[in-house]
């Protein structure tokens, strides 16, 4: 690739940028936009703006960009979570490192780059990208001694920066612990693989159990119910009452028919939500008429049980519970809000069958990711393009042509494959159990980061290899040799990746055109009223994968290819404005997982420490110099035995709890008297409905009567219109709403409500 090409690509997503902060500086300051650009805001303070014309509002400005960076680290751990003040200290993190790398290595290496051998240069526009590597370095060279001190220095301040960082969020971590208001999931456990009893409840099985061996710290319990579609009908009564509630009219029009779809297999006309509402109501008459009702069809081999005190819990959580490790198996419970629900009515002896299913699935759809990849990295290599595919030799030799297919396209259609990643990531990791939304999150995730890091820089580099020099890798101890071989020949292609995939991605990010163009069919064509409920959380599970491998892009490419920093700087410096921004103003934060994303960038950026000292080591060997060769070598086991020191001081931190603290705060609670009102709080902590009253839809009253209704019905609605005088409402949301078959719904919810009630108070008073 020419260094036109490169600034070809260079100029479009830096055209592209501009226009799109730009357009983000105006939008944002629309009334219209405001629960787009402003979500968690809204959600928390639900103010509203005033629609009257304000010049300013249609002029760019840059205060947002003052705002993000004035904000503290503190207002950042009070508004988005730890997760959000670990996500911002890895930036914080590359952009230290890469600006020392940027200024050791562009102003260092190089020029010795450049002028490695004794040839004529042409003019820097017509120049390859190729001069600017190590590739360009004659063999022998004594200058090849500069790029092994280059590389010491860098990875010995990485190293320091990282152990600063890690003692930095463990710290963080330890005051989220202690300074947090006191958090139910700290005295609860999650039980899973609870045997059943043919003669006895689960909920008898779980008492008799934690009273024989924990008697001293047990305090209750509580089964989880298989109950997703009451759970369904519930929310969705809740989200419907949601939208008349705000009426201070007490008259619904019931005189339009309920809307029924036709069934695509058999054409048969179905009504889902009656369906659903007579089957709850057929339980809810059996709970009523027989009130020892056998319900152990409804209990799941799981339960959360509590403890008195933090330190018992962890404790029993820790411990191996029986001698089958399948059974009575114990883990600290997630926070109430991070439960995942659904899944914890999967029997425990089949996760290990999910897990092992995932995995070769996930292993099946990276290697089908080949096709497009190789296909990509053809697109980047013009003289086998027009090889294989003379006709477009005339259209190629087009200056304009050749720049844009050779320096725009192939990263374009690589990010637009890569849309496809996260989804199919984030079902697999739902498929494989998790019993937590965060968890899930952490999952995808690592599953994401992989991916990511094989597809977009393996693949692209042996694939470059394959199309170039049509051979194979002969054995596994080739591997360095190859790498060394073909990273520096790749590193265009890097760099216009992290302009297509880093800048247009950070300036779509800050954009949000997708929640802009819905917001915009929500409120002109569908005419919906804005919910102030959804607002996105962070995606976590595709950012950190994105920053962690830009990170090692910028660490394979510094001693080898350093012309690739400036545009990695430009990405972490504008990244650090644009996410923080995002998560003081944009996404709000329903779970967390206090900080367990950091051992995952502080174990890749070791990885890519260790992988590019591993190429810089076959590239000294390629060059035949024996004494940088020599000294990469000890380098290597040094960067090991750092990271094994990290791993034994302070990993086991972000695994557990420290004693000590769980101690201390259980015997401040008892000494204040705080620990009796803790443990009256946890009898509704992990509700599965956590609304125990009915939603109030008995103060609306209906006018006339559904199409199914009967007569007595109808009757008592007359009735009801003679007592209270009303007027109709015209609302679209309310024409054609089932209130009274709601309110049934939302009756039936009562037996099992009831039940746990039950179970609770029979606790209680055990």
């Amino acid at each position: 690739m020419k260094i036109r090409a490169l600034l070809t690509s260079a100029g479009i997503n830096i055209g592209l940028c501009v226009l799109f902060l730009s357009l983000y500086s105006v939008l944002r300051k629309q009334p219209a936009n405001v629960r787009v650009y402003f979500g968690r805001r809204i959600a928390e303070e639900h103010d509203r703006l005033r629609e009257a014309f304000i010049l300013e509002r249609f002029v760019p400005s840059t205060g947002w960009i003052v705002k993000a960076l004035q904000c503290t680290e503190e207002e950042i751990l009070a508004a988005a979570g730890l997760d959000a003040v670990v996500f911002n200290r890895i930036l914080v993190f590359s952009i230290r490192i890469f600006s020392l790398a940027a200024l050791l290595c562009v102003f260092g290496i190089l020029p010795l780059n450049y002028f490695g051998q004794d040839i004529q240069h042409v003019r820097i526009p017509s120049e390859s990208l190729d001069r600017f590597t190590i590739g360009n370095v004659a063999v022998r060279s004594r200058w090849l001694w500069v790029h092994c001190v280059a590389l010491y220095i860098i990875s010995g301040v990485a190293c320091i920066l990282l152990y600063i960082e890690y003692k930095h969020i463990a710290r963080l971590r330890l005051l989220h612990l202690t300074r947090a208001t006191p958090n139910p999931s700290h005295f609860t456990i999650l039980v899973r693989g609870i045997p059943k009893a043919t003669k006895q409840p689960c909920s008898n099985v779980v008492t008799e159990f934690f009273t024989k061996y924990h008697a001293s710290s047990y305090l209750f319990h509580q089964v989880v119910y298989k109950v997703g579609k009451v759970q369904k009908i519930m929310t969705g009564a809740k989200k419907a009452y949601k939208k008349f509630k705000h009426f201070k009219d007490n008259t619904v029009d019931q005189g339009c028919r309920a809307i029924t779809y036709r069934c695509c297999l058999c054409g048969a006309s179905s009504n889902s939500f009656k369906l659903l509402t007579t089957e709850c109501e057929q339980k809810r008459g059996k709970a009523d008429n027989d009130s020892n009702l056998d319900l152990q069809d409804e209990e799941c081999t799981a339960a959360f049980v509590f403890f008195k005190t933090r330190y018992a819990a962890l404790v029993a959580s820790e411990i191996l519970e029986t001698s089958n490790p399948m059974q009575w198996v114990t883990n600290l419970a997630p926070e109430p809000d991070d439960v995942y629900w659904s899944n914890l009515w999967l029997p425990y002896k089949q996760l290990w069958i999910r897990r092992i299913a995932t995995l070769l699935g996930s292993i099946v759809f990276m290697f089908l990711f080949l096709i497009p990849v190789t296909f990509i990295q053809g697109l980047s290599q013009l003289e086998q393009l027009q090889q294989k595919l003379p006709f477009l030799n005339g259209i190629l030799k087009k200056n304009y042509i050749s720049q844009l297919v050779t320096g725009y396209l192939p990263s374009v259609i690589l990010q637009i494959f890569l849309y496809t990643v996260a989804p199919i990531m984030m079902l697999f990791s739902t498929l494989e159990g998790p019993t937590s939304h965060s968890e899930r999150k952490k999952s995808a995730c690592c599953k994401v980061l992989y991916f990511t890091v094989w597809n977009v820089f393996f693949v692209n580099v042996l694939s470059g290899t394959v199309i170039s020099q049509l051979n194979m890798l002969s054995s596994p101890k080739d591997i360095p040799v190859q790498l060394a071989r073909a990273i520096p020949g790749q590193a265009t292609f890097f760099i216009t990746y992290v302009l297509t995939s880093g800048w247009a991605s950070l300036s779509s990010e800050v954009m949000q055109l997708f929640g802009l163009i819905w917001n915009f069919i929500r409120k002109y064509i569908l005419r919906m009223r804005e919910d102030t409920e959804f607002v996105p959380s962070f995606p976590y599970h595709t950012e950190v994968p994105k920053v962690m491998l830009f990170g090692l892009l910028g660490f394979t490419c510094s001693v080898l290819a350093p012309l690739i920093l400036p545009f990695l700087l430009v990405y972490f410096f504008l990244g650090y404005v644009v996410y923080r921004n995002q998560l003081l103003n944009v996404y709000r934060t329903r779970y967390d997982t206090g900080g367990l994303y950091w051992p995952i960038a502080h174990n890749t950026v070791i990885f890519s420490l260790v992988l590019t000292q591993i190429i810089c080591l076959g590239v000294f060997g390629l060059k035949e110099s024996p004494v940088a060769a020599g000294f990469t070598i000890p380098l290597i086991i040094l960067t090991f035995l750092f990271n094994q020191y990290c791993r034994n001081r302070l990993l086991p931190l972000f695994r557990t709890f420290p004693a000590q603290d769980l101690i201390d705060m259980d015997r401040e609670d008892e000494r204040s008297g705080r620990i009796y009102e803790i443990h009256h709080l946890l009898h509704s902590a992990y509700c599965q409905f956590p609304d125990t009253e009915d939603v109030p839809l008995e103060k609306i009253q209906t006018d006339g009567r559904d199409e199914e209704q009967g007569s007595s019905s109808g009757e008592s609605n007359d009735k009801g219109t003679c007592e209270n005088p009303r007027r109709d409402l015209s609302h679209p949301t309310l024409k054609g709403l089932p209130v009274s078959r709601l309110q049934h719904a939302v009756r039936s919810i009562t037996f099992l409500i009831r039940l746990q009630k039950r179970g609770l108070s029979e606790q209680k008073s055990g």
